[in-house]
């Protein structure tokens, strides 16, 4: 059996083909939805891609949350269903509040495009799930604004219940607690900063993003038998 991916196209995004490329090279079979739609269709993962959805107009994510597109994702993630948001797609969960806290400004008020060294933190979630913790990953990063911020409280239950799923092993952008992605409470809805589409083909210099996509991939078929199933 095949994963089925939707990968949301919102005006300003500019890493959807990149995604589809990487899941389509991994087996899965990736297609774009577009965001004036009101319906995934038959998927069985979400992926919100990284770009500048909306222009990153008022605030990253904050155009983007309102969407059509987003009550389906909303739906989808309540029913269990994989969503991971990818740089700007982790922003745009953040403003919907599919996930807790925020992304700021880097620290120095620096962009940043560069190859990082992340840490599996935690493998529950669907973007982490069989990957060994403790493994290091080199997965590239491409941001403004990707320093994780959240209150103390919701840093308390990120550690507690396991949900910081990737620290950078040296913070390139001033992120709390060296958060590179969290996860929800259920595991199923995951952002992270960096790309891991664009380390999926060796000619780029790193094919660790494969690790996650395939862990995604994997998940998303788990989750759709156990949905139809049910």
């Amino acid at each position: 059996m095949t994963a089925r991916i939707g990968v949301v196209l919102f005006p300003g995004s500019n890493c959807e083909h990149d995604v589809v490329e990487a899941v389509n090279a991994l087996g899965g079979d990736a297609h774009i939805v577009w965001h004036d739609d009101r319906s995934l269709g038959t998927v069985d993962a979400v992926v919100l891609p990284g770009g500048f959805a909306h222009g990153d107009y008022l605030r990253p994510g904050a155009l983007a949350r309102f969407s059509p597109i987003m009550g389906a994702v909303e739906a989808f993630a309540a029913g269990g269903g994989p969503v991971v948001g990818i740089c700007n797609g982790f922003q745009v969960l953040t403003e919907a509040h599919l996930l807790p806290g925020a992304l700021q400004k880097n620290r120095g008020l620096t962009f940043l495009c560069t190859t990082v060294e992340v840490e599996v933190f935690s493998d529950r979630s669907v973007l982490t799930s069989g990957v060994e913790v403790g493994s290091r990953l080199r997965i590239p990063i491409n941001h403004f604004e990707g320093s994780y911020i959240c209150d103390q409280s919701t840093l308390d239950e990120l550690r507690a219940e396991g949900r910081i799923i990737l620290r950078y092993v040296d913070n390139p952008n001033g992120s709390l607690a060296d958060i590179a992605g969290i996860a929800n409470a259920a595991g199923n809805v995951v952002g992270l900063m960096p790309h891991p589409e664009r380390a999926a083909d060796a000619l780029f210099g790193s094919t660790d993003g494969r690790i996650l996509l395939g862990a995604l991939l994997r998940s998303a078929l788990a989750w759709s038998a156990v949905a139809a199933g049910s």
